[in-house]
Protein backbone atom coordinates (compact mmCIF):
# COMPACT_ATOMS: atom_id res chain seq x y z
CA UNK A 1 0.00 0.00 0.00
CA UNK A 2 0.97 3.87 -0.72
CA UNK A 3 1.43 6.01 1.80
CA UNK A 4 0.36 9.43 1.53
CA UNK A 5 3.70 10.78 1.99
CA UNK A 6 5.20 8.67 -0.97
CA UNK A 7 2.75 10.23 -2.82
CA UNK A 8 3.60 13.93 -2.68
CA UNK A 9 7.51 13.16 -2.48
CA UNK A 10 7.96 13.35 -6.53
CA UNK A 11 6.26 16.58 -6.45
CA UNK A 12 9.07 18.11 -4.06
CA UNK A 13 11.94 16.22 -5.66
CA UNK A 14 10.41 18.40 -9.46
CA UNK A 15 9.93 21.47 -7.37
CA UNK A 16 13.88 20.89 -5.69
CA UNK A 17 15.30 21.03 -9.07
CA UNK A 18 17.64 23.85 -9.72
CA UNK A 19 15.84 24.51 -13.15
CA UNK A 20 12.65 24.72 -11.69
CA UNK A 21 13.80 26.77 -8.42
CA UNK A 22 15.41 28.74 -11.03
CA UNK A 23 12.36 29.94 -13.44
CA UNK A 24 10.09 30.54 -10.10
CA UNK A 25 13.30 32.76 -9.00
CA UNK A 26 13.14 34.63 -12.11
CA UNK A 27 9.33 35.10 -12.27
CA UNK A 28 9.12 36.11 -8.89
CA UNK A 29 12.09 38.82 -9.66
CA UNK A 30 10.13 39.65 -12.93
CA UNK A 31 7.00 40.32 -11.38
CA UNK A 32 8.77 42.13 -8.50
CA UNK A 33 9.76 44.26 -11.07
CA UNK A 34 6.51 44.85 -12.98
CA UNK A 35 5.11 45.40 -9.70
CA UNK A 36 7.39 48.28 -8.63
CA UNK A 37 7.23 50.19 -11.99
CA UNK A 38 3.76 50.47 -12.00
CA UNK A 39 3.46 53.98 -11.50
CA UNK A 40 5.90 54.53 -14.43
CA UNK A 41 5.04 56.34 -17.40
CA UNK A 42 5.79 53.96 -20.27
CA UNK A 43 5.35 55.61 -23.14
CA UNK A 44 5.99 54.79 -26.62
CA UNK A 45 8.67 53.42 -28.41
CA UNK A 46 10.07 56.09 -30.44
CA UNK A 47 9.46 58.51 -26.93
CA UNK A 48 10.11 56.14 -24.15
CA UNK A 49 9.47 57.07 -20.36
CA UNK A 50 10.82 56.13 -17.38
CA UNK A 51 8.89 52.52 -17.20
CA UNK A 52 9.47 51.76 -20.63
CA UNK A 53 12.57 49.75 -20.97
CA UNK A 54 12.46 48.44 -16.90
CA UNK A 55 8.71 47.05 -18.17
CA UNK A 56 10.32 45.88 -21.36
CA UNK A 57 13.28 43.64 -19.71
CA UNK A 58 10.92 42.62 -16.83
CA UNK A 59 8.08 40.78 -19.61
CA UNK A 60 11.37 39.50 -21.30
CA UNK A 61 12.70 37.93 -17.97
CA UNK A 62 9.29 36.48 -17.05
CA UNK A 63 9.22 34.41 -19.99
CA UNK A 64 12.36 33.17 -19.78
CA UNK A 65 11.39 32.11 -16.05
CA UNK A 66 8.51 30.56 -17.73
CA UNK A 67 10.70 28.85 -20.21
CA UNK A 68 13.01 27.61 -17.51
CA UNK A 69 10.40 26.49 -15.12
CA UNK A 70 8.87 24.52 -17.82
CA UNK A 71 11.98 22.55 -19.09
CA UNK A 72 12.77 21.80 -15.34
CA UNK A 73 8.87 20.77 -14.84
CA UNK A 74 9.42 18.36 -17.98
CA UNK A 75 12.87 16.93 -17.16
CA UNK A 76 11.37 15.02 -14.62
CA UNK A 77 11.86 14.22 -11.22
CA UNK A 78 15.65 14.42 -9.96
CA UNK A 79 17.14 13.04 -6.98
CA UNK A 80 16.39 15.24 -3.96
CA UNK A 81 20.24 15.45 -2.67
CA UNK A 82 21.69 17.17 -6.11
CA UNK A 83 20.24 20.41 -5.39
CA UNK A 84 20.35 20.26 -1.53
CA UNK A 85 24.62 20.66 -1.49
CA UNK A 86 24.35 24.20 -3.47
CA UNK A 87 21.08 26.03 -3.21
CA UNK A 88 22.72 28.97 -0.91
CA UNK A 89 25.55 30.25 -3.69
CA UNK A 90 23.68 31.42 -5.84
CA UNK A 91 21.42 33.47 -3.39
CA UNK A 92 24.17 34.56 -1.48
CA UNK A 93 27.15 35.87 -4.59
CA UNK A 94 24.93 37.25 -6.86
CA UNK A 95 22.95 39.34 -4.30
CA UNK A 96 26.86 40.36 -3.25
CA UNK A 97 27.95 41.52 -6.94
CA UNK A 98 25.64 43.37 -7.01
CA UNK A 99 26.23 45.05 -4.61
CA UNK A 100 29.90 45.66 -4.58
CA UNK A 101 28.95 47.18 -7.95
CA UNK A 102 26.61 49.52 -6.45
CA UNK A 103 29.27 50.63 -4.34
CA UNK A 104 31.71 50.74 -6.13
CA UNK A 105 31.00 52.22 -9.59
CA UNK A 106 31.41 55.92 -8.22
CA UNK A 107 35.05 55.39 -6.89
CA UNK A 108 36.08 52.62 -9.15
CA UNK A 109 34.52 53.74 -12.55
CA UNK A 110 32.30 51.44 -14.55
CA UNK A 111 35.26 49.11 -16.32
CA UNK A 112 36.54 47.86 -12.51
CA UNK A 113 32.93 47.78 -11.41
CA UNK A 114 31.70 45.74 -13.57
CA UNK A 115 34.50 43.35 -13.74
CA UNK A 116 34.03 43.30 -10.02
CA UNK A 117 30.51 42.50 -10.58
CA UNK A 118 31.25 40.02 -13.11
CA UNK A 119 33.82 38.36 -10.53
CA UNK A 120 31.92 38.15 -7.38
CA UNK A 121 28.89 36.88 -9.45
CA UNK A 122 31.18 34.13 -10.63
CA UNK A 123 31.43 32.54 -6.98
CA UNK A 124 27.34 31.53 -7.60
CA UNK A 125 28.21 29.02 -10.61
CA UNK A 126 29.77 25.36 -9.08
CA UNK A 127 31.79 24.53 -12.27
CA UNK A 128 32.78 27.97 -13.34
CA UNK A 129 36.70 28.28 -14.87
CA UNK A 130 38.77 31.33 -14.24
CA UNK A 131 39.33 31.65 -17.80
CA UNK A 132 36.02 31.54 -19.25
CA UNK A 133 35.40 34.32 -16.28
CA UNK A 134 37.80 36.69 -18.14
CA UNK A 135 36.30 36.36 -21.55
CA UNK A 136 33.25 36.79 -20.13
CA UNK A 137 34.26 39.69 -18.07
CA UNK A 138 35.97 40.96 -21.09
CA UNK A 139 32.98 41.06 -23.86
CA UNK A 140 30.77 42.45 -21.11
CA UNK A 141 32.82 44.84 -19.88
CA UNK A 142 33.20 45.90 -23.95
CA UNK A 143 29.43 46.09 -24.44
CA UNK A 144 28.79 48.16 -21.54
CA UNK A 145 31.03 50.24 -22.52
CA UNK A 146 30.35 50.53 -26.12
CA UNK A 147 26.55 50.49 -25.12
CA UNK A 148 26.38 52.85 -22.33
CA UNK A 149 29.59 55.21 -22.29
CA UNK A 150 30.28 55.47 -26.26
CA UNK A 151 26.95 54.70 -27.59
CA UNK A 152 24.39 56.24 -25.40
CA UNK A 153 27.12 58.81 -23.83
CA UNK A 154 25.98 58.65 -20.61
CA UNK A 155 27.99 60.27 -18.27
CA UNK A 156 29.52 57.40 -16.21
CA UNK A 157 33.13 57.34 -15.23
CA UNK A 158 35.17 54.49 -17.24
CA UNK A 159 38.00 54.72 -14.73
CA UNK A 160 38.60 55.73 -11.55
CA UNK A 161 39.79 59.45 -11.28
CA UNK A 162 43.17 58.92 -8.85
Amino acid sequence: MITRAQETAPWWRILGQKDVLAGLFLMGVAAAGLWLSRDYQIGTALRMGTGYVPRLLCWVLLVLGLIVLLQGLRAGAAAAGAFAEFWWRPFVFVPLSLLAFVHTIERLGAIIASALLIAVGAFAGRNMRPVEVAATALVLIALCWVIFIWGLGLPIQAWPEW
